[in-house]
């Protein structure tokens, strides 16, 4: 199956990325190979296969919750390089900007 520029074009557009027309081109090439993989794939018996929805045993690792005393602030931020009152102080990470829309 070959993808034409214009569903590459169509592609992109619907992940919200920008592409040059070299890209597309490049980009055409590569996700008709991808779907001729899958070609591939259908022709392959499965008939006698058991579904499974892992392909090994899953064995949880998770525990029980429990409910336990919480650690006394001032441990906790015993070693915080900042602080503001009971609270880690951190360095903004990122900041309102009116000048572009949203």
């Amino acid at each position: 199956m070959s993808l034409t520029r214009e569903e590459v074009q169509h592609i992109a557009t619907l992940c919200r990325i920008a592409l040059s027309p070299e890209e597309v081109d490049h980009l055409s090439g590569q996700l008709s190979h991808i779907l001729e993989q899958f070609q591939v794939l259908e022709e392959v018996d499965t008939q006698d296969v058991t579904p499974t929805s892992h392909s090994v045993d899953l064995n949880s690792v998770m525990r029980d919750d429990e409910v336990t005393a919480c650690l006394d602030v001032e441990h906790v931020l015993a070693n915080a390089p900042r602080r503001e009152g009971d609270y880690f102080k951190v360095n903004v990470v990122l900041e309102e900007q009116h000048d572009r829309p949203v």
